[in-house]
């Protein structure tokens, strides 16, 4: 698992190095004003840095002048020019870190809308934890180049440009023995620059992986723990990490031999220079004051081809972080909404219709976990599923609330095919309480009001006594504000189960969709909860998913799946006098048990 991170066996042929970051324009558009203001105070920061050598000329020039309010002029010009200085990039730093904020803010939201909304499909190919490590690493990355690369770029291209322009307006002459190197600095920024891409790249590949491993073996930690695996996911985290680290420190040891390469030519320009300047001072070529704001600019020029080339791999490391979000962001999705969904009315009656549906789960495309399956649900109807473990019949509710589309086949909805149906309109009439159920880090009355958030206390209370869960939140030390803990650890899954009861209790659908919702219960509780279920069932559409067969002896009809196929359908009594399957799977349940106790 630690060999090769996903993303990094993609095809990396269509990357498109720092033009990826155009990807971001679409984010940034919304701000142009904030943009523009950004801009005005980073022009303004880089013309003041241009023009103080020329103050500080002026002032070494006139060192020796006789004119002392001439002197104290070139002085209080400095310091007004520092005051714009100081005033323009404290602005320019006010706007471009809020616009970076406000940007990343909104690529966030986005990425999570997209996945939240994601099929249980793409889960099948990529890890959570991965993308919860694009949402909160890479997005840290472009708020860095957002919030401060880009602006700081622009302003040493405005101090490159301005600068050489200056230099060469001062001494034709120096300036040439300064610039000759930039053309053989730029030569190693362009092929080191796309190494320290790659590597980056690379680096936020381990990363993911490394936050997905972490987060499967955290949130399985008792599992982890009971079967002492602690070494081995210990082990498999380090190699991870560290081939995260093997990575980093490539494009460590490339980026410093870049900044060497930079840095040597740079200085060397500069002594060079210097060694010029000062015969040209001795010869009365030049004043002092020139040679001193011709260094001043050549520091500055020095100093932004420097920065341009930090800033180009920071650059490279923000496109490689926006091509995997814009990958979320561009991922298709295996079921989707069609463009112009059916209308559906606020009332639905319960109709449900498997049509010689086929499927196969895509990670399994050879086995077929429905095999020309047909039936109808009436509205009002109770309808058990049962048969042996991996039958198909958890797959009939995962397809029933499009989780995914059949490979042929069709499922209506009162009459109207699911896929001509936006999803989020069909599924607000289902209830589903699944075979492990789902406990969010709130309280216990949040959960309960998860499926109906406009839900009262009162309603939420009448919920909880339906699925005898009342006595047991009550006697948490806050009863219902009680915090349940992540997955709600603090509860047993009997109490996890009677929450969920609770939670499509309070929903009030139409369709209720029951997948082995009583299996962690106690023989007491369970027959509390069975009496809830009938009460509830007795005017809506229900379909129960169960293994223990005690609970579906009262269904209307028992369907019976074999290896994807319905072999048999009828009442409890009708099945057991029909022998087959239904008839042996009850014999071991009521007789043998009965026989062995």
């Amino acid at each position: 698992m630690a060999d090769t991170p996903r993303a990094a066996t993609e095809d990396r042929a269509r990357s498109k190095e720092v033009g990826a970051l155009k990807a971001l324009w679409p984010f940034l558009r919304p701000y142009g004003w904030m943009i523009a203001l950004a801009l005005s105070a980073l022009v303004i920061t880089a013309a003041m840095s241009l023009v103080l050598p020329l103050a500080v000329r002026r002032v070494v020039d006139n060192f020796e002048s006789s004119d002392v309010a001439l002197l104290d002029g070139y002085f209080a010009a400095a310091i007004g020019i520092a005051a714009l200085l100081a005033v323009g990039t404290a602005l320019r730093y006010y706007f471009v870190t809020r616009l970076g904020e406000r940007v990343v803010a909104d690529i966030r939201v986005a990425v999570f809308d997209r996945m939240i909304g994601m099929s249980p499909a793409f889960y099948e190919k990529i890890m959570t934890g991965e993308v919860l490590s694009r949402i909160t690493t890479d997005t840290t990355l472009i708020l860095s180049v957002i919030g401060s690369s880009v602006s700081i770029a622009l302003r040493n291209l405005l101090i490159l440009v301005g600068g050489i322009g200056l230099m060469l307006w001062t001494s034709v002459k120096m300036s040439l023995m300064v610039l000759w190197p930039i053309p053989v600095i730029v030569f190693p920024i362009i092929i080191l620059g796309r190494k320290v891409r790659r590597l980056s790249k690379e680096n936020q590949d381990w990363i993911a992986q490394s936050s997905g491993d972490a987060s499967e073996q955290l949130l399985s930690a008792q599992t982890v723990q009971a079967f002492t695996h602690e070494g081995p996911s210990r082990a498999n985290f380090g190699v991870v990490t560290e081939r995260s680290f093997d990575a980093a420190r490539r494009r460590i040891a490339t980026r410093a031999v870049l900044t060497a390469i930079v840095i040597f030519m740079a200085f060397s320009a500069i002594v060079g220079f210097l060694w010029m300047g000062a015969s040209d001072v001795r010869s009365g070529v030049i004043t002092v004051g020139e040679l001193v704001q011709f260094m001043i600019y050549t520091i500055m020029v020095a100093g932004a081809v420097a920065a341009l080339t930090e800033i180009w791999s920071e650059l490279q490391r923000a496109a490689g972080a926006t091509e995997r979000l814009v990958e979320l962001l561009t991922e298709e999705d295996a079921v989707r909404d069609p463009v112009t969904p059916a209308a559906m009315p606020d009332t639905r009656h319960g109709d449900i219709t498997f049509d010689n549906v086929r499927f196969s789960y895509p990670a399994r495309p050879n086995v077929a976990a429905l095999d020309g399956v047909s039936f109808t649900v009436k509205p009002g109807e109770t309808v058990a599923l049962v048969g042996p473990s991996g039958a198909g019949k958890t797959t009939i509710i995962q397809l029933l609330l499009r989780f995914y589309d059949p490979a042929s086949g069709a499922i209506s909805f009162d009459g109207v095919d699911l896929r001509d149906l936006a999803r989020a309109d069909f599924r607000r009439h289902m209830a589903l309480v699944p075979q492990d159920p789902v406990i969010f880090a709130a309280s216990a009355r949040e959960n309960i009001r998860f499926g109906r958030p406009e839900a009262s206390d009162a309603e939420v209370e009448a919920a909880a006594k339906a699925a005898a869960a009342h006595e047991f939140l009550s006697a948490l030390p806050e009863g219902y504000d009680s915090y349940v803990g992540e997955r709600g650890v603090m509860l047993s899954g009997g109490q996890k189960q009677r929450i969920a009861i609770a939670r499509a209790i309070l929903r009030d659908a139409p369709v209720l969709l029951l997948d082995e919702a009583t299996s962690a219960l106690d023989a007491e509780s369970e027959r509390a909860v069975q009496q809830a279920v009938d009460t509830l069932s007795a005017d809506r559409t229900t379909l129960i998913v169960a293994h223990r067969l005690a609970t579906v002896k009262k269904a209307d009809r028992i369907l019976v799946f074999e290896a994807g196929q319905i072999v048999a359908q009828g009442t409890h009594d009708a099945l057991v006098a029909e022998g087959g399957l239904y008839a042996r799977l009850a014999r071991l349940q009521f007789t043998d048990g009965i026989a062995a106790e």
